[in-house]
């Protein structure tokens, strides 16, 4: 079977692919400068997997890890010191040395796809630009946001422990969350598609939702009553940062957090609607996938709400 070679494996996202991958009935690499890294997570066949070591940042590294790969799926970190477009400039180079068939970048962000200020989302229009100068047949996703991010540490303790849902969204904000499993679908079924060579799609979940609904679900799911109580951003970039603890160098701090402040202060109001997606346009490049993708609804009953579901800030 063609090898699937999965950057940041680690990760909330990797993980979800690598999982996703061995489901479909795909040889496996991961990337990860861990030993294990999978930590004891119950993916089935996971024992299947290669594990071979890469720094993002520094390309020398790349062609070891890399060689034999029929496909790469790589997921730009969130706290990347380089910016996008070097990064996936340098991957898709060294892919294309290789002979690598796809290189398929989830962005893990809403790609700009109508006028407007596009904010930092710009970043991911020269990321895709530099993938498709770097001579790699390349696909890209533009995830908008995770139902995955409920069971961080930055979020899980305020539903479970507290009974507040804790999100800086406005309350008319409409957002199209998907799972971590869904998006590797995505990846995986644009493996054979000629026609996703060279493009890109941002993907959602199969509803929309404001913030009260988010919480009506998380109530069914954990059968008690959970209130929403949007934080603002600047809490929430401080939450983030204290959820990150030692991971985060002490010299990022102050700069992330005002980061996320400004990120957020423009999802509530910017006239793009970076969380919604038209997923009708999704079902027309992807009718496969039309009536298969998880609702949140779903998605929180089939979550273990303790300890063992525990997920880290980032990855």
């Amino acid at each position: 079977m063609a090898l699937i070679t999965v950057i940041g494996a680690s990760g909330r996202q990797g993980m979800a692919q690598v999982k996703q991958a061995l489901a479909a009935g795909y040889d496996v690499r991961a990337i990860s400068r861990q030993e294990d890294p999978f930590g004891g997570s119950k993916i089935d066949g996971v024992e299947r997997a290669e594990v071979r070591p890469m720094d993002l940042y520094d390309p020398e590294s790349f062609k070891g890890a890399l060689e034999g790969s029929d496909y790469i799926f790589y997921t730009h970190p969130l706290q990347a010191r380089a910016d996008r477009a070097v990064l996936i400039g340098d991957l898709g180079k060294v892919a294309a040395e290789l002979g690598v068939k796809r290189l398929v970048w989830n962005t893990s962000s809403w790609i700009p796809d109508k006028p407007g200020d596009p904010f930092t989302y710009g970043e991911n229009t020269k990321g895709i630009n530099a993938l498709w100068r770097s001579g790699c047949p390349g696909t890209v996703f533009g995830s908008v946001l995770f139902m995955d991010n409920l069971l961080t540490n930055w979020a899980r303790p305020f539903i479970v422990n507290e009974g507040r849902y804790v999100y800086p969204h406005n309350p008319k904000l409409e957002a199209n969350w998907i799972s971590l499993d869904d998006v590797a679908k995505f990846m995986l079924a644009s493996l054979e598609r000629p026609d996703m060579e060279g493009a890109w799609l941002n993907i959602g979940g199969p509803e929309r939702l404001v913030g009260k609904q988010v919480t009506q679900y998380l109530s069914d799911a954990l059968d008690k009553q959970i209130e929403y109580d949007p934080c603002t951003p600047e809490d929430f970039g401080r939450y983030l940062v204290e959820a990150a603890g030692d991971t985060m160098p002490p010299e990022m701090r102050e700069e992330f957090a005002k980061g996320i402040q400004a990120f957020y202060e423009y999802n509530n109001e910017a006239p793009t609607r970076p969380f919604e997606v038209d997923m009708d346009h999704v079902y027309e490049r992807f009718p496969e996938l039309d009536g298969e993708l998880e609702t949140l609804g779903d998605w929180t009953k089939r979550q273990d709400w303790g300890e063992s579901n525990f997920r880290p800030a980032f990855g």
